[in-house]
């Protein structure tokens, strides 16, 4: 997939937000398993802190799981995200982002979440995807990547 086709999403602060952006900015949106584990609180973090720097370079970001509105709104205001994170429990946006694959832990396979990020333009276009992100230094260089734009 190359190009994003317009999709409305639901979001924390109850909002719809649009991707691509209606506003022309870019888009960082990131796939995470769940809410308020380890892993998932430090890439959210990492993006808080490095927040103002991504809006500096015309760019928004988006967190997106399949966890529910009630529970991103707590992982948001317990961690101060100033951003938003989308709710998907039908798995709409996982599916056409190609997230969703067999993972295995503690040697049981299971579908779930794969921690992955995609730099969206305004125009709907993928300008780059991390598949499989490891999140020590995802963020900068996916903030260096928005920045060379």
């Amino acid at each position: 997939m190359n190009k994003v086709q317009p999709i409305t999403c639901a979001a924390t602060s109850d909002l719809e937000v649009s991707i691509p952006d209606t506003q022309g900015r870019n888009i960082v949106l990131y796939f995470y398993p769940k809410d308020s584990t380890s892993g998932c609180t430090t890439e959210g973090q990492d993006f808080r802190d490095n927040h103002q720097a991504f809006i500096d370079a015309n760019t928004v970001i988006y967190g997106v799981s399949r966890d529910s509105l009630k529970s991103h709104e707590n992982f948001k205001a317990k961690q101060n995200f100033p951003f938003e994170l989308i709710s998907d429990p039908e798995e709409t946006l996982c599916n056409t982002f190609g997230v969703i694959q067999e993972k295995m832990n503690y040697g049981k396979k299971y579908m779930g979440i794969v921690r992955s990020t995609f730099l969206i333009d305004a125009d709907g276009n993928i300008l780059k995807h991390w598949d499989k992100v490891r999140v020590a230094g995802h963020v900068d260089e996916v903030l260096e990547t928005v920045q060379a734009l």
